[in-house]
């Protein structure tokens, strides 16, 4: 599965960059941007029961143009079943898919460290997701990343929130 979906990000890059070189557009200055989202987490282990919770998440990045970015990300809250997330920090190359001036598709590759109170790992980490701009330099969004894919357990987590951009 883990193959299957890191297959699916580097083709989306790819072809973001495909995209990218077939359309001759302006060059776009880098745009820094910021963001806000409630985390719904799970931490699934191959033993016993999933355990999931509720955190935030910040995410802030740069964009070098219409299919490439660097993202951030920094998060923590929530517990349940004894098991509390203290926090995840992570750094991300961010391939862009266009759809429309409004509407961009996205994937994540990238590395996280995740401290949970009665563990701290680090892991290649991949995700995608879709965003949309609902005012000039503000849009809505939505993501799921798989932040730690160990032999014993998994760590995903599925966002939702705001990013402005300056």
């Amino acid at each position: 599965m883990q193959r299957i979906t890191l297959a699916a990000v580097a083709a989306a890059l790819v072809a973001a960059g495909v995209a990218g070189s077939a359309q001759a557009q302006q060059p776009v200055q880098p745009q820094t941007y910021l963001g806000g989202d409630a985390m719904f987490w799970e931490l699934d282990p191959e033993r016993g029961g999933s355990r999931d919770s509720i955190g935030l998440r910040l995410n802030g990045g740069m964009q070098f143009n219409d299919y490439f970015a660097v993202e951030g990300h920094l998060g923590g809250g929530g517990s349940d079943g004894g098991v509390e997330l203290d926090y995840l920090a992570g750094a991300y190359a961010k391939g862009i898919l266009p759809v429309s001036p409004e509407f961009r598709l996205y994937g994540l590759a990238g590395y996280t460290e995740v401290d949970f109170d009665v563990d701290r790992e680090s892991d290649f980490s991949y995700g995608a997701g879709a965003e949309f701009d609902v005012a000039p330099n503000l849009a809505a969004g939505a993501d799921y990343m798989r932040y730690l894919d160990k032999s014993n357990y998994t760590f995903d987590a599925a966002s939702v929130g705001l990013r402005y951009r300056f």
